[in-house]
């Protein structure tokens, strides 16, 4: 019941509702950047696989194509976290950590 009375509070309020669609836009915006910026550095970094998937997909999450073993060794060598199958959080990315995630995918994926 909670949830459902914060929903309705804040969309029945033209303020509320316009800062609330603002802030989801400024996310999706933030998520995007942090994608372009990935694939961005991958490629300045000289990588020779292609890196259009990180920015044609959309959402928080992000299938890199890692494998198994790269998953495995980027954890233990940069202690850079995602599942099993290579998918990692986008929103888990920041200005401060993209140049190092980039450099470690690109190092582990030669």
């Amino acid at each position: 019941m909670y949830g459902a009375r914060l929903v309705e509070e804040i969309l029945t309020d033209a303020n509320l509702r316009k800062q609330w669609t603002g802030e989801c836009k400024e996310m999706a915006d933030r998520i995007m950047s942090m994608r372009t910026g990935l694939r961005d550095r991958l490629e300045k970094l000289g990588s020779a696989r292609d890196w259009r998937h990180i920015t044609d997909q959309i959402g928080m999450f992000c299938f890199t194509g890692l494998t198994l073993e790269e998953v495995l060794k980027i954890r233990a060598e940069y202690s850079i976290y995602c599942t099993d199958d290579g998918r990692i959080s986008v929103a888990g990315l920041s200005d401060s950590n993209l140049d190092y995630v980039a450099e470690a995918i690109h190092t582990i994926t030669k």
